[in-house]
């Protein structure tokens, strides 16, 4: 497509979920409901229209042993871009991916910043690792680095007790929140355990990553503060393998772990059902491929969450609690379509017929 293509969308364009609208124009990278006047170069692009999905927990530019050089970088924001993943909340990396804002044909990533981890309590080279008396200092400094979030890691195995077991102390999380918060950042932590939740959120945290942990005690505090959780069940679906890789050592939280994953399904479906907002991510980078959006997708659903919101969970509703726009007159044209309609079937999500990145068709 030259810079003069007008991209002609039409079928079903779900600007919401009830929102279906017949077609949509994209002139100069942007969306139009209006036929342009004098349009020659018209591409047309027939099917299902939804707005670029969301992956509200990735990696970009992180490996298996921490951060990746550019080239594999930009390989993993292309797999995402090539599943239809237009929009990306980077949930820590050690690595700069600035660079990518000046390329128009990569995913949109909104950073968190590096992990800040307790000392020796995480993936080695992923997080910065400090000891409680300098999380304040950087939570700033990640907050002033970031897109307007901080990822703290909220729990991890403690080799003193061989279990999952909070890595912050209540007063110095709530500090840490607060600063973020002064500087206009939101904050999300890593928990996999029960034992870090209420401090986290009597302290004010925005959202939970994985949220595996969450009981019927932490379910209506969670609602009660509108703390979101991207339940990430891709992930979750290694638990099984994690436990066999550590049973020797650690035989306690080796038993844990599967316990968490034997109920992951009814603790996202209790969390919907209170009311508690649910995101799709995939933790994509580290041990999981990118591109896996489709796959989280129908795992809410096969949780218990209706089709429509699981769709709405990487699409409208993700956008919107992310404060992008989605198919919105003026915004930038990032947009899938598909064949049928995916709120009757979310596994169309696996196969999109196009891609359309900043109004260019790229898949």
């Amino acid at each position: 497509m030259s810079d003069r293509t007008v991209l002609h969308v039409r079928g079903r364009v779900l600007v919401g979920p009830e929102d279906v609208r017949d077609e949509l124009w994209v002139v100069g990278g942007r969306i139009s409901y209006e036929r342009p006047v004098g349009a020659r170069d018209i591409r047309t692009v027939d099917g299902w229209a939804l707005p670029g999905l969301v992956d509200a927990h990735c990696h970009v530019g992180l490996g298996l042993h921490g951060p990746v050089p550019a080239d594999v970088a930009e390989k993993q924001a292309l797999t995402d871009r090539e599943a239809g993943t237009l929009l990306l909340r980077d949930a820590g990396s050690p690595s700069d991916t600035r660079w990518t804002d000046d390329r128009e044909d990569l995913p949109k990533i909104i950073r968190a910043g590096r992990h800040i981890a307790r000392t020796r309590r995480y993936i080695r080279n992923f997080a910065h690792e400090i000891e409680p008396e300098d999380l304040v200092a950087y939570v700033a400094q990640e907050a002033r680095r970031g897109d307007g979030w901080v990822k703290l890691v909220g729990d991890w195995i403690d080799r003193g007790t061989g279990d999952l077991s909070a890595c912050w102390p209540r007063d110095t999380v709530e500090a840490a929140i607060a600063e973020a918060h002064r500087l206009g950042a939101r904050v999300t932590a890593h928990c996999f355990a029960e034992d870090s939740l209420r401090d986290l959120v009597e302290a004010g945290i925005d959202c939970v990553e994985h949220a595996t942990g969450l009981t019927e005690d932490t379910i209506p505090l969670f609602a009660e503060h509108g703390v979101a959780i991207v339940p990430t069940l891709v992930n979750i679906a290694t638990f099984p393998q994690l436990a066999d890789g550590g049973e020797a050592r650690f035989p306690q939280w080796s038993t844990h772990m599967r316990q968490l994953h034997d109920r992951r399904y009814d603790t996202v479906r209790a969390a919907y059902d209170a009311g508690i907002p649910v995101y799709v991510g995939t933790d994509a980078g580290g041990a999981l491929a990118h591109g896996l959006v489709a796959d989280e997708v129908a795992e809410l659903t096969k949780a218990g969450l209706p089709p429509v919101e699981a769709l709405s969970a990487t699409t409208w509703g993700a956008r919107r609690w992310l404060g992008r726009p989605g198919l919105d007159e003026g915004a930038p044209a990032d947009l899938v379509v598909y064949e049928g309609d995916p709120r009757a079937d979310v596994r169309v999500l696996a196969d999109p017929r196009r891609v359309v990145l900043n109004g260019r068709v790229v898949g």
